[in-house]
């Protein structure tokens, strides 16, 4: 089972858990409602939990590279170990599901409030989702509940998305219904609604594109107008780095925008001013993951390879994009490209293409990137090395190759005029003698 918590919004543990419950299922985000009710031994209800929860694991595989494994509870989950609590054991709500994974949550009160107090996932690289993991075995995530306490006889409900970023390790959870400390063994029937469902308003006109503007809202007295989606503009540029130590290792600077075909085609702009940065460098290796704030996860992997000149060149070798959130109610999507050959260019150099590039990371889904400039490697006083641009395109040629035989043409024109103006010239003077 899966809760759903986030860093940024003070909610509870305890909408955690229900959002963990709602999340399990088979596939990564083609999930099954999970329910728990914890009874003590005499058969009344303690916790009640109900949620949905999937995990995106960042992984090293014996050839150092590193790949991105997802995991959601199936619908044969098991849910040993959890108690209702006592004077001097704390109430857990605990699952079990796969081939070793298992996610747990304990909680705490005081006279008003309840709320969860530590996250335990672990998960097992022995499982076959791990391709060729360098590391076997379980492997221990700990976190504490950064959520606000839910008061006691309440349900606390949460249908918005969110996640915990861990240690490699994305927890993603949502449609959460939860309540811990259930008095007389009858769930309430008062709800503690999260803020993010409080702050959400659904507008009657759902946009076909998805960009940095808000979609209009009318009222349901309304009548809904017509609308012609705006054309999406391009995509602002941001500037990424990361560091290694104090030294900056990695440099990127783009446009990005995503091109997502589902039920209808889809541009979504990345807006880098709420574009959270991290990943890692190494000599063979670098990835660099950008999480905006609509739960959006773009991972880029860069490689070195050997030329039979001994004369090494890095590229971009993989995609990987999770959307939790779009529009129109669409399903999230998990995609990637592990084969890819691009951003091509000499180690210690930079990468530059002011012109717009596109990456076919599957048929659905594409990457559009906007006066790019990157260098994963061997980066220097924190500035872009000398760069390689791309092909330029054949239309920067065009202006000047036309200007230039005009003007060669129109110099031709005036000494052809000239020469023979100087020789009728010339003719005239003989016959006046």
């Amino acid at each position: 089972m899966a809760t759903r918590c986030t860093w940024t919004r003070p909610l509870s543990l305890t909408r955690c858990c229900l959002l963990l419950l709602v999340l399990g299922g088979p596939g990564f985000f083609q999930s099954h409602a999970v329910e728990v009710d914890v009874k003590d031994l005499s058969n009344t209800t303690c916790i009640y939990a109900k949620w949905m929860m999937s995990f995106l694991i960042k992984y090293e595989t014996n050839s150092s590279e590193y790949k991105n494994a997802t995991l959601v509870p199936s619908s044969n989950v098991t849910h040993d170990g959890s108690i209702c609590g006592n004077k001097t054991h704390a109430p857990l709500l605990a699952i079990q599901f796969g081939a070793g994974h298992s996610w747990s949550i304990n909680f705490t009160k005081t006279n008003e409030t309840y709320q969860g107090n530590v996250i335990s996932f672990t998960y097992n690289t022995n499982d076959t989702v791990f391709k060729d993991a360098k590391t076997k075995g379980l492997i221990n995530i700990v976190v504490n509940d950064p959520m606000r306490p839910v008061q006691l006889n309440t349900v606390y409900k949460c249908r918005h998305l969110e996640s915990i970023e861990v240690a490699n390790v994305s927890q993603f959870f949502w449609d959460v219904t939860m309540q811990v400390f259930v008095q007389n063994g009858t769930v309430s029937k008062n709800d503690s609604i999260c803020d993010a469902d409080k702050s959400t308003v659904a507008p009657t006109i759902v946009p076909t594109v998805a960009n940095l503007t808000t979609a209009p809202v009318t009222t349901a007295s309304s009548p809904q107008p017509t609308t012609i989606p705006k054309p999406v503009e391009k995509p602002f540029i941001g500037n990424y780095s990361l560091k290694d130590g104090n030294k900056t290792c990695l440099l990127a600077t783009m446009g990005l925008q995503l091109n997502v075909s589902q039920e209808k085609p889809v541009l979504i702009n990345i807006n880098p001013n709420t574009t959270h940065v991290t990943g890692s460098c190494g000599n063979t290796s670098a990835i660099l993951r950008l999480n905006d704030s609509n739960r959006r996860f773009i991972d880029f992997t860069f490689a070195v390879k050997s030329t039979s000149a001994n004369t090494p060149r890095f590229y971009l070798k993989e995609v990987n994009i999770t959307l939790i959130k779009l529009i129109n109610g669409s399903e999230p999507l998990n995609a990637g490209n592990n084969n890819l050959s691009a951003w091509d260019t000499f180690l210690g150099s930079s990468y530059m293409c002011q012109k717009e590039q596109t990456l076919v990371v599957t048929e659905d889904l594409q990457v559009h990137t906007f006066d790019l400039r990157i260098q994963p490697f061997r980066v220097e006083d924190n500035k872009y090395s000398k760069a390689e641009d791309c092909s330029p395109d054949v239309d920067n040629f065009i202006v000047p190759i036309v200007v230039g035989a005009a003007l060669g043409g129109l110099v031709a024109l005036v000494l052809m005029a000239y020469f023979v103006g100087h020789k009728k010239h010339r003719n005239a003077g003989y016959e006046q003698f």
